[in-house]
């Protein structure tokens, strides 16, 4: 039977709630065939109900409604999709708020320690974000106990407790995260005694936190060594603090200069920072020069391959990983990329793959044969960095490339489409 048009809507409406009911029914009946009849008899039964709708389906009179003729094109249907999306004004808030939330949660979870430090509690969400793995609050929440505080979790909150204050204490991390080490080194500062914290991370942006720190009074000492001890003190004071450059930022504008053949200069960055990103570049034939305050990245001919480990730092960042396995899509030869931080953080293979890239993965290790072009497909971005290199992608490919759940990447680099625009990439964000 063939439903007007005004009618779709309810008859949509009736059949989603027929479904549910159904589903909700049908789970309480099959527990109750299961209980009295066995499992074998009520598969039986399954198996018969499905006959007897197929010979019903079968009895239906389909009708197909003329087709109207239509521009078909991906780029008329994102368009299509965008239109009715926007039109539907609360799914929209609701998107955005949900991409506030996501920013919070990162947001939370760092000033777990020294909150409980300072006022002596903390009520933060539990961690999301980036779809790239486990990231679990374990080593934050063991090293404040260890520091004094009582934590639970109570309806997606981590509750921290110091009402007395917290007592200086040696903590041994079982891996260099660096977001613990920064939490716990932040609660240290204004704990009772000397704190030591054993296996910490060594990042340049962890090191700058602490001098940040010392120069509103703290007392730290090991800074960018595994072994960071902090000396409480029982206030601080406000200083002025000028950031260091942030070196995976500046990393993903270096990769983008060698995947594209272009000439990138990167003022305020620190090539210290990035020594092995830099030497894989140069490996892959980028021509890298450097002084104190800038990076420039040329690229005259197509990268070559290179193999890469991702490690905590000195090693390779994990969050350069994304870039590298896309400027290995576009190169000549075969390289191997090994992902030994974030289990989850080859997602975004499969969104490289619709671009035509020639990836295998097994495990931790992503096999890349590169070829000259790839070709352009929606896509989608399930994090911050897989997004940045999703669009890199995108410039590397032949057509029009639309990289869906952009907002993942405007939490890591603002204006990411106009700084691209400026260097003369043909790149339009859209809200």
């Amino acid at each position: 039977m063939e439903l007007p048009q005004q009618a779709l809507q309810k008859a949509n409406a009736l059949n989603n709630m027929f479904s549910n009911t159904a589903l909700i029914i049908g789970a309480a009946l099959a527990g109750i065939l299961v209980s009295t009849v066995g499992s074998t008899t009520a598969l039986a039964i399954d198996a018969a109900t499905f006959f007897i709708a197929g010979i019903v389906v079968y009895t239906f009179k389909h009708v197909t409604p003329p087709m109207e003729i239509v521009e078909n094109t991906v780029l008329h249907d994102l368009k299509e999709g965008w239109r009715v999306f926007t039109s539907f004004r609360w799914l929209v808030v609701i998107d955005i708020c949900f991409a506030f939330i996501v920013m919070s949660w990162a947001a939370g979870e760092n000033v777990l320690g020294p909150l409980v430090a300072r006022i002596g509690i903390a009520e933060v969400a539990l961690p999301g974000g980036d779809a790239i793995g486990s990231r679990g609050l374990d080593f934050h929440i063991r090293g404040l106990e260890s520091l004094g505080a009582k934590a639970h979790n109570e309806h997606g909150y981590v509750i921290a407790e110091a009402p007395n204050g917290l007592t200086g204490a040696e903590i041994v991390l079982d891996f260099p995260s660096v977001g613990a080490t920064e939490n716990l080194m932040t609660a240290a500062v204004l704990a009772k005694g000397v704190t030591t914290i054993d296996n910490a991370a060594r990042e340049p942006d962890l090191v700058d936190l602490g001098n940040f720190l010392i120069s509103m009074g703290a007392k730290i000492e090991g800074l960018g060594t595994p072994l960071i001890t902090i000396t409480g003190v029982t206030k601080m004071h406000p200083t002025d603090h000028a950031t260091i450059a942030d070196r995976i930022v500046t990393g993903t504008w270096a990769f983008a200069a060698a995947m594209t053949q272009g000439d990138i200069t990167i003022n305020g960055a620190r090539a210290q920072d990035l020594e092995i990103p830099l030497e894989k570049l140069t490996a892959a034939g980028a021509i890298i020069t450097s002084n104190e305050n800038s990076i420039r990245v040329r690229m005259d001919s197509r990268p070559k391959a290179i193999d890469v480990s991702t490690l905590p730092y000195p090693g390779f960042p994990t969050d350069l990983q994304p870039m590298v396995i896309t400027l290995n899509a576009i190169a000549t030869g075969d390289a191997m990329v090994t992902e030994n931080v974030f289990e989850g953080r080859f997602m975004f293979v499969n969104e490289l793959i619709r671009l035509g890239a020639q990836i295998t993965i097994d495990g931790h290790h992503a096999a890349i044969t590169g070829v000259e072009k790839l070709s352009s497909a929606p896509v989608v971005a399930t994090d911050i960095r897989a997004g940045a290199g999703l669009v890199l992608a995108g410039l590397v490919s032949d057509g029009i490339t639309f990289v869906e759940d952009g907002y993942h990447i405007d939490r890591g680099y603002p204006d990411f489409a106009k700084q691209l625009r400026a260097l003369g990439a043909d790149v339009t964000r859209e809200l």
